[in-house]
């Protein structure tokens, strides 16, 4: 019989037997196990409690370096904390107003933010069985009006109370951070399954396989539950300027030449487009006798004629591939001789049934934990993108059956965890080459552990209705919940019927992409905009311009996730917790700092707005000033969307353009908006513009040339290069 560990045991009254500024640890059972915490950053306390040989290795296996190396970027501490006993019971660990007690008569943990109590979980550890097959199991106790945010892909409510998810299934579309506006952040440091189960009333229960536990615990707001999160378990680079551009998805069976005349077709009505994504099956993939890419000849007779035509547009193609060799070509036995493929139980290469992206043919899965198959993979690649492919796309989350094994000795949960991991990097070291710092996209619809360290996520697969347009709207809020950056979205989707999608309903989707991450059209004919009349096609082209203009600004706040873990589109959640109201309010959200953004949700126009408490709001298409914490009706035309500018912030916009190689990198701003007096610096590409306030007027250096529309009410002189904003007078 495993061990069982109470936190309420006498053990913790006999006092740490480590104590260090940032690390407190307790003997165990003979001091055969210990239960450490540690202060591993400002408010985030990590606890790991298991046996001495788990916890201490006499020395790391590669393996276990790898995962680790998966899991996190920041292993060693960096805070520091005071320990001291309690009168009940316990002892309190502080670190600033973050706080943790441990044991006393309850039992559990305790989370504080200053003198709020903001979280209590029991844990009583007792492993299920011996060895790796430890279960885990945490009890957090939940407020009856206690959302719970987080935890991967959600198409319906950002709240993610009565749902129960297992990490490594992939149609959970699960991650491992959750959150709550109480003050209060927990992520299960494993790449072994983990179960969430936010059924019972007032209770979160998570359970956690393993050897030993090991868990982070965040105490503040969730931007600050972000910052740190993503500190720790890695973020994503800034990406190349022309992935920020409009894309256009290549319809099922359609030609490339089809595609480059959909691009001149939009170019000449005067619609902006950068990208073309070919549609699946691979468009190239390992010979049938040799480790070798070649281009798919069926679709693509000649790549670099098709690749010259591209770039003679200034597109930038992107298109499938997969992690395999086809199953019956002499390589896939050469391979499976090698030890190159994943394998069953019994040694034997394990077939993957046919995907989108094989074709429909069934293929082995390339095993990339072994170091010269990844190697040779990502050469490959690195070959095609030098060949005029700018961004590969590839779904690698793969349910793996219990069994599966890869060289390293990965099977089971963390097989089927870390393997969409391991095809992304390789394929980002492709994209990104020897560049420092690496730049570069992916395209990916995977979710696991570490994801927010690529920069580019696709958006989920719905119907051409209001529904699927508020999916896919919800699905970019819940990701940017659990810490990942970018996700994009499509207008529409060519496998589904399209005779749902109304030219409003096309105008309102676009708005909402334009004012986003990003999007892409559907090629599908039913779904571009030459589909639809000229009047809609007027307010398209109406719609990109705006969508180039933002490019700087959409830029700046990419950037900006690289310090600080924020994603694009923020909930209102995320954004106000202290604001229960806004809660609500889960198809609004932040662009960045600067703009709220409400989209129209239903067909007929009429749409109600809230304006979150703590700040005031300027509405970009009137120039009226609203008090937050205010309801409004607004009855925005096809034109227009309700978008409010935050008080003492500034959107800078940079010119209309047909593709992001018309932008001029020396000067990509044009115009700058004030929504009252600037206290921020503004978020923008590559900033340089630096805002001082003295007297009661702002002060501005880096808007030389520029135009400036001040809010009402203000002033504006230009000093050289000195710009002051003050009240009129």
């Amino acid at each position: 019989m495993s061990p069982t560990i109470e936190l309420a045991d006498q053990v913790f009254e006999t006092g740490p037997v480590v104590m260090t500024p940032s690390c407190v640890e307790w003997a165990l059972h003979a001091d055969e196990w210990r239960f450490r915490i540690e202060a591993h950053a400002p408010g985030v306390f990590r606890l790991r409690c298991g046996p001495r040989t788990w916890l201490e290795p006499a020395k790391p296996t590669p393996r276990a370096q790898r995962q680790a190396d998966m899991l996190l970027v920041r292993q060693e501490p960096v805070g520091e904390m005071e320990c001291r006993p309690l009168e009940s019971g316990g002892w309190r660990l502080t670190q600033g107003d973050a706080g943790l007690e441990v044991g006393g008569p309850d039992a559990g943990l305790r989370l504080s933010r200053g003198d709020q109590c903001v979280a209590r979980v029991r844990l009583p550890v007792r492993p299920a069985g011996g060895g790796d097959a430890g279960l885990w199991t945490l009890a957090w106790t939940l407020e009856p009006d206690e959302g719970v945010y987080g935890l991967g892909e959600s198409l319906a409510s950002l709240d993610r109370r009565g749902v129960r998810l297992v990490s490594d299934a992939p149609a959970d579309r699960a991650l491992p951070l959750a959150w709550s506006p109480r003050g209060w952040g927990m992520h299960v440091n494993t790449l072994d399954r983990v179960e969430h189960d936010l059924r019972a009333e007032g209770a979160y229960a998570v359970q956690a396989r393993g050897a030993g536990l090991d868990l982070f615990l965040f105490v503040g707001e969730p931007s600050e539950i972000l910052n740190q999160y993503t500190a720790l378990t890695g973020r994503a680079g800034q990406p190349n300027l022309w992935p920020m551009g409009v894309w256009l998805d290549q319809a099922p069976g359609q030609s490339v030449e089809a595609s480059l005349q959909q691009v001149r077709s939009l170019r000449g009505q005067g619609m902006a487009l950068d990208a073309l994504l070919l549609a699946d099956p691979a468009i190239l993939g390992f010979q049938v006798d040799k480790p070798v890419f070649e281009w798919a000849a069926d679709r693509i007779p000649d790549w670099r004629a098709c690749a010259a035509a591209a770039s003679a547009l200034d597109v930038h193609l992107a298109g499938a591939c997969i992690p395999g060799v086809l199953q019956g070509t002499p390589l896939f036995d050469e391979w499976a001789d090698r030890g190159w493929l994943l394998c069953d139980d019994e040694g034997e290469p394990w077939v993957c049934p046919g995907t989108p992206a094989s074709g429909g043919r069934p293929f082995g899965l390339l095993d990339l934990t072994h170091r010269d198959a990844a190697r040779l993979w990502t050469e490959r690649h690195l070959q095609a993108v030098e060949e005029g492919l700018d961004a590969p796309a590839c779904q690698a989350q793969f349910d793996l059956p219990d069994g599966i094994e890869a060289r390293g000795g990965e099977t089971g949960a963390v097989l089927r965890t870390a393997y969409p991991h391991l095809a992304r990097r390789a394929l980002f070291d492709a994209v990104a080459g020897p560049r420092t710092p690496q730049e570069g996209v992916m395209l990916s619809r995977d979710l696991f552990p570490g994801v927010q360290r690529f920069a580019w996520q696709q958006g989920p697969d719905v119907d051409n209705d209001w529904d699927g347009y508020a999916a896919t709207l919800r699905a970019a809020l819940a990701v940017g919940n659990s810490g990942v950056a970018v996700q994009t979205h499509r207008l529409g989707n060519a496998q589904r019927p399209a005779d749902t999608m109304t030219p409003e309903l096309y105008l309102r989707w676009l708005a909402m992409g334009v004012f986003s991450a990003n999007f892409s059209f559907q090629g599908l004919p039913a779904l571009m905009p030459d589909a639809f009349d000229a009047d809609t096609r007027a307010l398209v082209a109406h719609w990109l311009q705006w969508r180039y203009r933002l490019l700087p600004y959409v830029a700046g706040i990419i950037d900006d996730a690289v310090r600080t873990g924020l994603p694009v589109q923020r909930s209102m959640a995320q954004a106000y917790p202290a604001d229960a109201d806004a809660h609500a309010w889960d198809t609004q959200y932040l662009l960045g700092p600067a703009l709220l953004v409400a989209p129209v949700m239903r067909p007929g126009g009429a749409t109600e707005v809230y304006l979150p408490r703590g700040d005031a709001w300027w509405d970009l298409n009137t120039g009226w000033r609203y008090e937050g914490g205010t309801r409004w009706t607004v009855r925005p035309g096809l034109d227009t969307l309700p978008v409010f500018g935050r008080e003492g912030h500034m959107l800078c916009l940079g010119p209309a353009a047909q593709h992001t190689g018309e932008i001029n990198s020396a000067r990509i701003l044009e115009e700058v908006w004030m929504f009252g007096m600037p206290e921020h610096n503004p978020v923008v590409m590559r900033n340089k513009i630096r805002v001082m306030q003295m007297q009661g007027s702002s002060y501005i250096k880096g808007l030389e040339g520029l135009r400036i529309l001040p809010s009402e009410g203000l002033e504006v002189k230009r000093r050289g290069a000195e710009v002051r904003i003050s009240r009129a007078r």
